[in-house]
């Protein structure tokens, strides 16, 4: 069987359905369209917008649907006999929509070490997905943490004297979304990342605690960057210092 790779030269993409946790491709719009036929995908389907790192339906783009499901054109031909280059051989196996993916994947042995990077910088972009939210839970216990007999008690005095609960509370609800695949947060969550490096960098400035302080900076950090990073070496340094720093903020509650 030949190479799976796409051939076109325009832009690759990678699809999955609403409920599946891993991505399919990379595709070029004609194989889109051979999927399309096949049943395999529909407008519903989501694409991986690299431009806005957001993953969309097909049917939000009009352009890509008009490659997928172009409309069809009344063509008009004169009377002229039409000989077909291409015979089918009827001894031939048929190429069944399974083998067609595991080509476009690198999962054939015509295929194997031919698979795009970009589907590993895919795969590293989900994980720092899992990662940030894994931050942000830890980060929501360090701010809750402390508050959590006002918390169980529902004194509003003791809660008014711990507002970080608040921002516990908004880490909390990020970090679940995040676990769901709301990758359209990461602009707020890079905001938080460094709002909390200011804010909460200022408060432990005040108490004047070193050790709190650089906890708190690794967690940013590790935070934002887990966003941003598409490689797994960068990405896992990224994930170390954000989990343990946070994990470590968690562990004083300073706050």
């Amino acid at each position: 069987m030949s190479s799976g790779a796409p051939t076109s030269s325009g832009p690759e993409y990678y699809v999955r359905g609403i409920n599946d946790a891993e991505a399919r491709g990379p595709f070029s719009a004609d194989q889109l369209s051979s999927l399309a036929e096949a049943g395999q995908i529909t407008v519903e389907t989501y694409f991986y917008d690299a431009a806005t790192e957001q993953w969309l339906t097909i049917g939000s783009n009009a352009e890509l649907k008009e490659k997928i499901w172009p409309e069809k054109k009344k063509l008009g031909f004169k009377d002229k006999e039409f000989k077909p280059i291409n015979k089918d051989d009827p001894n031939a196996p048929a190429i069944t929509v399974q083998q067609f993916l595991d080509a476009a994947e690198g999962k054939t042995d015509d295929t194997k070490g031919k698979k795009d990077k970009s589907l590993e910088m895919m795969k590293a972009a989900i994980w720092g997905t899992r990662g940030a939210a894994v931050i942000m839970l830890i980060s929501a216990v360090a701010l809750m943490l402390p508050g959590i007999d006002a918390m169980m008690s529902l004194d509003v005095n003791k809660l008014m004297e711990k507002p970080l609960i608040l921002l516990g509370a908004v880490d909390l609800v990020i970090g679940i979304l995040l676990l769901l695949g709301v990758i359209s947060l990461y602009p707020f969550v890079r905001f938080r990342a460094v709002f909390g490096l200011g804010f909460l960098g200022f408060i432990l400035w005040t108490q004047g605690n070193p050790t709190a302080i650089a906890a708190l900076a690794a967690g940013s950090i590790g935070l934002y960057f887990a966003t941003i990073f598409t490689s797994y070496i960068p990405l896992a340094v990224a994930l170390l210092a954000g989990i343990g720093g946070m994990a470590a903020l968690a562990g004083m509650s300073l706050f």
